[in-house]
């Protein structure tokens, strides 16, 4: 087996690396405003360029007499990689839809039905491989033609991966205790499927608990607690949003002159948002903030466009105003 063509392509990658660590840094912030704008809640995304030593060991691994990826810098497709961490199991699935309607994804792999189909407990992670479509608007330049390796999780699958991982990396195992320290990490993770399955029930009940009425408010303007309580109430089939975009829409509530909850609560009874949702043609469970944010552009158009709130993403806001008046039909 010849040795060149890994050189060569190790060569290739190192020369590179640069560029790939540019498109790395896009599609973190890419995802993350895909995110945001679609009012998914997420507690992290980050991102990492493969470095040239662990593409090297990784072009280098063999399969019976020849090499694993004949074609590494083709094969080898996690050299840009992503991980978004999410609080429940839900929002992994809205997130991997949110992708797919955003962008061109590649391959799809649900590691965890992996697992279960399997009848075991285990890893957990949802493994996509997107790509930039060739009509993304401009802006995202350094990311045409490259591709990346999303990883999505909950917390607690990334706590139980992290810590797999760290164990057998750096842990000096004997071999009479392997098999009660695999027993161990799959009761583990078992229990971390419980716990995840717990805290999506916690937040089912908050939500079906929350005040589908205003309250009163003790501050002169609306607060982003206050507003998450509200939300809860008034969108119960929504997911809830990111922690800060709370405080972000309250405070272009009040750019709108909207002080109380109870002015709040009477400007949505003006909007139909069956119709919203229809036109928006979600394929993903769009957030409460998302849901708000889209009601209020149906309500003042191209006035909230213009907030100052909003300098960072009139473009989204243009385009999806215009799917707002387009008619129905």
């Amino acid at each position: 087996m010849s040795e060149e063509p890994v050189r060569e392509a190790v060569r290739a990658y190192a020369a590179r690396q640069p560029q790939l660590a540019a498109a790395t840094a896009g599609y973190v912030t890419l995802i993350r405003t895909l995110l945001d704008d679609a009012g998914i809640d997420y507690l992290s995304v980050t991102g990492r360029t493969k470095s040239v030593a662990s593409f090297a060991a990784k072009a280098n691994r063999v399969e019976g007499a020849g090499l694993l990826y004949p074609d590494p810098l083709e094969q080898i497709t996690d050299q840009i990689g992503v991980r978004v961490i999410t609080y429940v199991h839900s929002d992994v699935a809205a997130v991997a839809e949110l992708l797919a309607d955003e962008l061109t994804v590649l391959d799809d792999r649900d590691l965890g039905e992996e697992t279960a189909r399997s009848g075991r407990f285990g890893y957990a992670s949802r493994h996509l491989l997107v790509q930039v479509p060739d009509d993304e608007p401009a802006g995202h330049e350094e990311l045409a033609g490259e591709r990346a390796s999303v990883q999505v999780r909950t917390v607690l699958q990334h706590a139980w991966a992290e810590f797999e991982h760290d164990i057998r990396y750096k842990g000096n195992v004997p071999e009479d205790a392997a098999a009660d320290l695999d027993r161990r990490f799959t009761l583990a993770a078992g229990l971390i499927e419980l716990a995840d399955r717990e805290f999506a029930t916690i937040r089912e009940r908050i939500q079906a608990a929350a005040p589908g009425s205003p309250t009163e408010a003790e501050a002169d303007h609306i607060v982003g607690q206050e507003l998450a309580t509200f939300l809860a109430g008034h969108y119960s089939d929504a997911g809830w949003s990111h922690t800060d975009h709370y405080d972000w829409i309250a405070d272009l509530l009040a750019q709108l002159g909207i002080d109380t909850i109870d002015d709040l609560a009477d400007l949505l009874t003006s909007v139909d948002a069956d119709a919203v949702i229809r036109r928006m043609g979600y394929r993903y469970p769009a957030g409460a903030v998302r849901r708000l944010d889209d009601a209020l552009l149906a309500i003042f158009g191209e006035q909230y466009v213009t907030l100052t709130g909003n300098s960072h993403r009139v473009p989204l806001l243009r385009a999806r105003l215009e799917k707002l008046s387009t008619p129905e039909g």
